[in-house]
């Protein structure tokens, strides 16, 4: 279905009303607050304004939860059949924005659950080839060196990964040119990451490990929210 149509399904899903039915063994869209993206000061980002090829972070759904938001630079096309660890095929309905080029996905590795944090970061978003990877606008994880697709709904390329990086579902208004992430689609690993990393989790946000994110989220710039990034 059409990102717009996708997006109605995902808020349908969470008021209990009918919407279009998804077969056994898919990965249905879950629904959340929806969350304006807003920058450091609480201003609505501008999806024009958001440069090419750069890491951005955020939060959501939950206070502790690192979200990568990319501009491409270039449309990011539908793709299909892509597969949780647990077998269920889902479609990730493609870039937002003005030209379709922007998307989000969770920053937490589908391996070992590596995730960005205030001192480091072992995660990050690649916009052009590297000494260690042959693949361009990859979402590279230098603890074992899985690769994610972020042009292609963060389908594995290479690496141990067992799943693409779960997808941040963003919806775009044109006439305010804002962004606002309204659900997840894909593998999430939301439970296993606050049970392995509680204690730390709670220690960075002030112990709002488990707080849904509500009607905003901020956006930062990578080298602006974490001290060090290992580049490998």
């Amino acid at each position: 279905m059409e990102r717009r149509e996708f997006i109605k399904a995902c808020a349908l899903t969470c008021m209990g009303a009918s919407v279009p039915a998804f077969a056994q063994g898919t990965a249905a869209p879950r629904s959340y607050t929806r969350a304006r993206l807003v920058d450091a000061a609480g201003k609505p980002i501008s999806a024009k304004s958001i440069p090419p090829n750069r890491n951005f972070i955020f939060h959501y759904p939950y206070a502790s939860t690192p979200c990568f938001l990319v501009n491409l630079g270039q449309p990011a096309r539908p793709a299909s059949a892509l597969k949780t660890a647990d077998a269920k095929t889902y479609d990730w309905p493609g870039g937002a924005g003005p030209a379709q080029s922007i998307v989000a996905y969770s920053a937490i590795c589908a391996h070992k659950l590596t995730y960005p944090t205030k001192d480091i970061s072992f995660i990050a978003y690649r916009g052009e080839a590297t000494p260690t990877s042959k693949f361009r606008q990859v979402i590279h994880c230098c603890s074992e060196h899985s690769q994610y697709d972020a042009g292609n709904g963060a389908r594995v390329l290479a690496g141990p990964a067992p799943q693409p990086l779960a997808a941040i579902l963003l919806e775009y208004e044109p006439a305010s040119d804002e962004l606002f992430a309204v659900g997840t689609l894909g593998g999430e690993m939301f439970n296993d990451f606050f049970e392995k990393f509680e204690f730390k989790l709670a220690m960075e946000h002030s112990g709002r490990v488990r707080t849904a994110v509500g009607g905003e989220a901020v956006v930062r710039e990578l080298d602006q929210y974490c001290r060090q990034q290992v580049r490998c």
